[in-house]
This record gives structure tokens, sequence and C-alpha cells, in this order.
């Protein structure tokens, strides 16, 4: 036995044809043409089998952004494997060349940023070298 908080309404139990009857209230988005439609698809997707994807906007925009990757890459790929012979030795060249100034470029950097006793130490061997050189010749 249950107790209701609320009391029943007395228009249930009998046939007063005196009183007014409430109404259901009509739902406004239910009767929209576009949210019935919504409705029929998502639950023709459902009977499919086809999941609607609840994936976040960062989610679909990272995954965008690989497939195109993956896309770029293949075509690097492509247009790898139909380079000829030539353009390929070209490139390992160039390459080469990229990399000495590479290096080049730290030598420099290293020896400007060194300290100035390391500067004037090698300026002394390096005299001390050519006297030896000079001597011997």
């Amino acid at each position: 036995m249950t107790r209701c908080i609320m009391a029943e309404p007395d228009y249930i139990e009998a046939d007063n044809s005196e009183l007014i009857r409430p109404k259901k209230i009509i739902n406004p988005v239910k009767t929209s043409r576009n949210h019935q439609d919504l409705h029929r698809e998502l639950l023709m997707n459902q009977k499919r089998g086809l999941a609607p994807q609840n994936k976040p906007e960062l989610q679909k925009v990272m995954e965008k952004r690989k497939r195109d990757q993956v896309i770029k890459q293949q075509k690097e790929e492509e247009a790898q494997k139909k380079k000829s012979d030539l353009e390929i030795e070209l490139q390992k060249r160039q390459q080469k060349l990229e990399q000495l100034e590479l290096d080049k470029q730290k030598t420099e950097d290293e020896r400007e940023n060194a300290p100035e006793f390391v500067k004037v130490k090698g300026n002394l061997r390096r005299t001390n070298q050519e006297a030896a050189d000079a001597e011997d010749s």
C-alpha cells in the first residue's frame, strides 16, 4: 500500500460532463518537422546498428588532420617513386651539402660562444705549430 502525497483528481473516477477536463499540452519541439525527421533518422540508424558519433569536435579535427597527413605522406611516396635516378642523386647531394653547412654553422657558433681563454689557447697552439713548421723547413 503506497501513500500518495497528491490527491487524485476526481474527474478520473466520475463522468461529470460539467467539468472541464484538462488537455495534454502540445510540445512545440516534438511537433516540429525537423525534430520528427531527426527522430525518424535516429530510429532507422539504431535499427541498422549505426550509432551516432558522439565524438568531441577536437577529436574530429585531430582525426581529420591525421588522415590528411597520411594522404599527404602517401602522395609524397608516390612522387618519390616517380623520380628518376638523377633526381634522387641530386637530392642526396643537396642533403649532404645542407648537412655540411649546418655542421660549419655549429662549429662557428661554438667558437664565438667559447670563453676568451679557450680562444687564446687555440691561438698559442697555432703559433707554436707554425713556429715548429718553420724550423723544420
